[in-house]
């Protein structure tokens, strides 16, 4: 029985999605920059996603940019601003627990000479209010905040924050890092006070290699790319077609079973963290009350996280050690160490992330095989 439980890493695209980009790869493959037929009926793709996903955030048609993922995004929307409002101050501010697309572009920005204040969190992986206001200045250029962590699945108060920065540095931006959030919970950015929004497509069953950037209208950010001037200036480089309508596809079936889904999410993860925890030694990082229900953060103590990543492989259950996007690299976890975790958690720590599909059956097996798996482990932990 194949499990797959690492759909925070990414999901496997919806048939229909699939059909509908083939379609455009053989038939109309036309460049939507073209001034003949063929290059309409492939501009009327864009068009078509573009209206969908400005009925999606409740935004303007023109407010969305389709990058090439989650990582373009959040660079776009930071270096971005850096270039365009650096002549005003020359100061972010961000959390402790980002995802690498939000942390490096900071780093570069750091090695460059911005100031960058870095936000704490709790023993949940919530930031801090107060913390944030102390920190807003009037240079202050913006505030990276993600919605849902990669790791440990916190949902950050969004809309406290974005009510704080708007009544206490108005200029300042809002950016949010959506990616594993958006098409599973609801987020309207104009009522949220966000001026900035990264979505990605191969979260929620469209293709990799495509994503968006929300900008609010009053927020102004210079381009990263730049060539034929497409997309209003704003991100050169002829348009992915086949994986922006796929991406939209995707999207509309997320949207449209929003409310099923979560209601799916929370009660496979009700079940799966009321069972598994009654393992000895094995606990669960983050917090139910705030946690996206679709990630659990599973600590099973004198047991590698690698090595019973490969044991559940072998089972052919697949989760990952900590952030896919990482865990091929020998680096210490920065979201367990900032939520201050034990020690040997942060060797011990594996995600499993769900998906609309994922099933009650799926998680049955997983602890089965958990229950017979973890003992034999410990046997072989060099203590």
């Amino acid at each position: 029985m194949e499990c797959y439980l690492d759909n925070s890493a990414t999901t496997r695209v919806l048939p229909e999605a699939v059909e509908l980009m083939n379609k455009i790869f053989l038939e109309d493959y036309g460049n939507p920059s073209s001034l003949h037929n063929k290059g309409f009926d492939a501009e009327k793709y864009i068009r078509s996603a573009r209206d969908s996903f400005a009925d999606f955030l409740k935004c303007g048609k023109n407010d969305i940019i389709f990058t090439s993922g989650g990582t373009e995004s959040n660079n776009t929307a930071i270096i971005g601003a850096a270039i365009h409002y650096g002549s005003r101050g020359h100061h972010m501010i961000t959390t402790r627990i980002e995802h690498a697309a939000v942390s490096a572009p900071m780093k570069f920005l750091e090695s460059r000479g911005w100031q960058i204040d870095y936000l704490d969190v709790d023993s949940t992986g919530r930031v801090s209010l107060d913390q944030l206001k102390e920190l807003l200045r009037e240079d202050t250029v913006l505030v990276s905040v993600m919605h849902v962590n990669n790791e440990i699945g916190t949902i950050q108060p969004i809309a406290e924050i974005g009510e704080l920065i708007h009544s206490t540095a108005p200029d300042c931006l809002f950016h949010v890092d959506d990616i594993q959030g958006f098409g599973k919970l609801p987020l309207i950015p104009s009522k949220l006070h966000i001026d900035l929004l990264s979505a990605s497509s191969h979260k929620i069953h469209g293709p990799k290699g495509v994503g968006l950037l929300y900008v609010s209208p009053r927020t102004h950010i210079s381009p990263i790319i730049f060539g034929g001037g497409h997309q209003n200036g704003m991100r050169s480089g002829t348009e992915n077609v086949p994986g922006v309508a796929g991406f939209a596809y995707a999207a509309s079936e997320m949207y449209k079973h929003m409310e099923e889904n979560q209601k799916h999410f929370k009660e496979l993860h009700d079940y799966f963290v009321s069972e598994v925890t009654k393992l000895d030694d094995v606990t669960v990082n983050g917090s139910a009350e705030f946690g996206a229900p679709y990630i659990i953060s599973l600590t099973v103590k004198n047991v590698r996280a690698e090595v019973l990543l490969h044991a559940l492989e072998e089972k052919e259950i697949y989760v990952s050690a900590g952030s896919a996007c990482s865990s091929n690299k020998p680096a210490v976890s920065a979201t367990l160490k900032a939520i201050d975790v034990p020690r040997f958690a942060l060797d011990s720590t594996v995600r499993l992330s769900f998906s609309a599909h994922t099933t009650k059956e799926e998680l049955e097996y997983t602890l089965d095989t958990l229950k017979e798996l973890v003992p034999t482990l410990r046997k072989f932990t060099r203590k």
